[in-house]
């Protein structure tokens, strides 16, 4: 069996906190070549390097990250074991780690991961955006319990992991006031030539709406390509054009973009995902997102 070495990983753990080696000398009141050495220790017996210089200052490699976050929890549940064995109450919140794919709306984000701050136990939630390979690759080494998307895991993406279907809906076209009043009338084929603004190319809403222009033979104006569901939102907001968002955040986003509703698109389905590497989820948090959004929120 290989052993640990928790006090070389003590240091590297105030190291890393600290930034320097230098400031962790003062918070562990040793000199500067004994924790050096320790770190070459601990660096040697896991046979990766953790910490690359930047500047002055001492930046975590890929591997020193995946290391910090477990001696995080290391050292925060022994913090807790002293506590529970005094007598004090435990203040530590169950800890949720979640990738949300750039490409998905942040008005539905929210409303998925809602559920998990009503739970009785307190939950921390840590949020990490990024594409949907990148969060992949980090679900793969544990960095996340969920990603949220808005597609599943190809059978082409190297990663062992699952799928778990969170709910569908329509589409709703939102546009300005004047927008909306004009392009409401023969609606859905006012629409072609219509000024509207479009998600980019690498996301499921996409192609589902051109899928649908081929279908029915319309061919609006595009004004704008947008990566970020946000911003194009904010030029909808400013009356470039017409846009398209889930029904299921409808409200949200005539309350919060003051726009209108065109019209809405049934047969565009929207698929949200939760992909884990677990194939039955036990996160209670976790459990709390699914249950929701299949009961209520695309129920």
């Amino acid at each position: 069996m290989e052993w640990l070495n928790y006090h070389h990983l003590l240091y590297f753990w105030v190291v890393a906190k600290e930034g320097t080696i230098a400031a962790a000398c003062k918070e562990l009141n040793l000199a500067q070549p004994t924790i050096s050495a320790q770190l070459r220790v601990l660096e040697r017996s896991l046979g990766e390097k953790l910490f690359t210089r930047v500047g002055r200052n001492l930046a975590l490699t890929e591997t020193g990250r995946v290391v910090y976050r477990y001696a995080d929890e290391i050292f925060t549940l022994g913090r807790d074991l002293t506590d529970a064995l005094k007598g004090r109450p435990s203040s530590r919140p169950l800890r949720l780690n979640i990738g949300v794919a750039d490409v998905l709306p942040k008005l539905v984000a929210y409303r998925l991961l809602e559920p998990a701050f009503q739970l009785s136990e307190p939950v921390q939630l840590v949020c990490h955006e990024g594409s949907p390979a990148e969060l992949l690759t980090r679900l793969a080494t544990y960095e996340l319990d969920l990603v949220l998307s808005d597609s599943p895991i190809g059978p082409d993406v190297k990663v062992r992991a699952f799928n778990h279907l969170l709910g569908e809906c329509g589409v709703s076209i939102f546009g300005t006031k004047d927008l909306a009043t004009k392009y409401r009338r023969r609606f859905p084929k006012s629409l072609d030539g219509a000024p509207f603004i479009i998600p980019t190319a690498n996301t499921a809403l996409r192609r589902a709406l051109e899928h649908w222009f081929d279908s029915e033979d319309i061919r609006p104006s595009v004004f704008g390509e947008f990566e970020d569901s946000a911003l194009l939102k904010v030029f909808g907001q400013a009356g470039v054009g017409v846009f398209a968002a889930p029904t299921v955040i409808e409200k949200e986003v005539q309350r919060q973009y003051s726009v209108r509703v065109v019209g809405r698109l049934e047969s565009v389905r929207e698929r949200f995902y939760a992909i884990s590497v677990e194939k039955k989820v036990r996160h209670p948090a976790v459990l709390a997102i699914a249950d929701e959004a299949r009961q209520k929120l695309f129920g």
